[in-house]
């Protein structure tokens, strides 16, 4: 007889059938001088640009150098700070190639199981953050796909994923039908992520993390060209733990510093990071929400 993880899996796998500027306050265009893509599948991608827009807090809508949506983290409708019309209406993504989640939190969880659900896309996340989510009827098994830390994942022709240390927790608030109550769920561990784009471009999507010595082993090991760093403190880094960590162990060319100005409790300023960041080599983009840059 199958075990629950086997049957997840064998679900999972089955249903998987993925294929494959905005008026800006800040305009960006930085050459890299990245390797170029091998495949000939991905040549015309070696030169193209990745655009990343910002729903605010941790949420982005990344488009490939390929053309492909890549959404991650995305708390819309529920986000105090997420522009129109993305508060009112899920359906203004457009299509979504890849959907990606860090942790469980309310406010990277968001409305990840509506977009996979309406659009028949697969949510990638942790694995014991999947897991729980199936089993209680958040998501269809065959939207889930599980991985974890070090775990990579090819779901789009060209684009690689790699699920990386993340110092924080996850738990899943759960509203059981049956009652009307919310319920909390262990939701295993919360993970960063390496996404590479098809031209070798690389982002360091952190999630929601506090300082740690790895983090320096991750850059070495990886290589981020541009870093996605929370800032707000309380839950996360603050601006001068954030600074701390760019500057003796993350070398990057580039950092956005994100999740900040949406939680109260979360006071770290962007303006703070950049006069902590002084005598960095790391480029700062400081963007605002509902804002695109383009790398």
């Amino acid at each position: 007889m199958r075990t629950l993880y086997q049957s997840l899996n064998v679900m999972a796998q089955a249903g998987h059938r993925l294929t494959a500027s905005i008026g800006m306050a800040l305009a960006l265009s930085v050459g890299i001088g990245l390797s170029s893509v091998s495949a000939p599948a991905h040549a015309q991608a070696a030169s193209g640009k990745t655009e990343l827009y910002w729903f605010g807090q941790a949420g982005f809508k990344i488009k490939s150098p390929g053309g492909k949506t890549i959404v991650i983290d995305p708390w819309l409708t529920g986000g105090p700070k997420t522009p129109a019309p993305y508060k009112t209406d899920i359906s203004a993504l457009g299509k979504v190639d890849l959907l990606l989640v860090t942790h469980a939190h309310v406010d990277h969880i968001g409305d990840a199981p509506a977009i996979a659900k309406a659009q028949n896309t697969v949510l990638y996340g942790p694995a014991d953050m999947i897991t729980p989510m199936i089993t209680l009827g958040i998501l269809p098994a065959n939207l889930g796909h599980r991985f974890n830390k070090t775990g990579h994942v090819t779901p789009l022709p060209g684009i690689k994923v790699t699920a990386v240390q993340a110092e924080h927790s996850s738990l899943l608030v759960h509203n059981n039908p049956a009652t009307g109550k919310n319920e909390s769920h262990p939701a295993g561990e919360a993970v960063g992520y390496i996404i590479q784009m098809e031209n070798g471009f690389k982002i360091w999507h952190m999630g929601d993390t506090g300082l740690f010595g790895d983090m320096k082993f991750i850059y070495d090991r990886y290589k981020p060209d541009l870093v996605l760093i929370p800032i707000g403190g309380n839950f996360t880094m603050d601006p001068e733990d954030a600074a701390f960590g760019m500057k003796n162990w993350i070398p990057a060319k580039m950092v956005i510093p994100i999740h900040h100005g949406s939680n109260p409790l979360a006071k770290g300023t962007p303006a703070e990071f950049v006069e902590a960041m002084k005598g960095s080599s790391s480029k700062i983009i400081v963007m605002t929400e509902g804002q695109t840059v383009e790398f």
